[in-house]
């Protein structure tokens, strides 16, 4: 029967069956952050090479960590073939980042025979995963983030009218820019043109269904002019 104290403590001159069994639990437990990913995401499509990174990632630190050791030396030289390499990959989105990290530490507890803490590490990280995909700060695709953009007669009192209805129809919205311009005029005979404020808001609705609603009780005002709304869906990147 497989000695499990016995593994912990051979962290010196490792046994084969030490190696089979840390890259064994490297692989299961990169296995199960490499599923809680897939399970609590938002992402519409997945990229299988960044799953299968995740995965491949925990196998190869742990990998690394044996092979160091107790050794400075070896720590050393591990370092300097390293720092040859060079790492181009972009993670934009920050939670894929913590994952990767996530994967990373489960594979050097493995490879420093810290099995206890990368399998509590692991299930800790996992369970808190799946709860925050369902507390109020996971990631919501029934929502939509975007710029609504239109234009205002210098003299219009509807502001006011329009900031009614974006809190009736936006979670939260804030104005980012306006721009006051003198309209063109293309006969000289024609009397000069009342000056038009743009207006810019970033905006983030309630409901997805609540986009052409908006629009609607938009264009319902009587001196607005040139509505733009463009939207968004909230959404992780790679």
């Amino acid at each position: 029967m497989l000695d499990y104290l016995s593994l912990q403590a051979s962290t010196e001159n490792p046994t084969f069956v030490t190696i089979i069994f840390t890259v064994l639990l490297a692989f299961l437990l990169s296995s199960l952050i490499a599923y809680t990913y897939d399970k609590t995401t938002e992402q519409v499509t997945i990229p299988i090479g960044f799953l299968q990174a995740l995965i491949l990632v925990a196998i190869v630190a742990a990998t690394v960590m044996q092979a160091i050791g107790d050794s400075l030396a070896r720590g050393l030289g591990m370092l300097g073939a390293l720092a040859i390499i060079r790492f181009r990959t972009n993670l934009k989105a920050p939670r894929n980042m913590v994952f990767t990290f996530a994967s990373l530490a489960a594979g050097i507890a493995c490879g420093v025979y810290g099995f206890t803490i990368g399998i509590v590490g692991t299930i800790g990280f996992c369970v808190i995963a799946f709860i925050l995909k369902f507390s109020p700060f996971h990631f919501s695709t029934t929502s939509l983030t975007g710029i609504l953009k239109f234009d205002l007669p210098k003299s219009s009192p509807e502001l006011p009218d329009v900031e009614s209805i974006l809190n009736q129809f936006c979670k939260r919205y804030a104005q980012i820019s306006f721009q006051i311009s003198q309209p063109k005029i293309k006969d000289i005979k024609e009397p000069p043109k009342e000056k038009v404020i743009t207006y810019q808001y970033h905006l983030k609705l309630k409901n997805e269904s609540d986009s052409k609603h908006l629009d609607s009780a938009i264009s319902e005002l009587g001196t607005i002019q040139s509505i733009k709304i463009n939207f968004e869906s909230l959404a992780e990147n790679v």
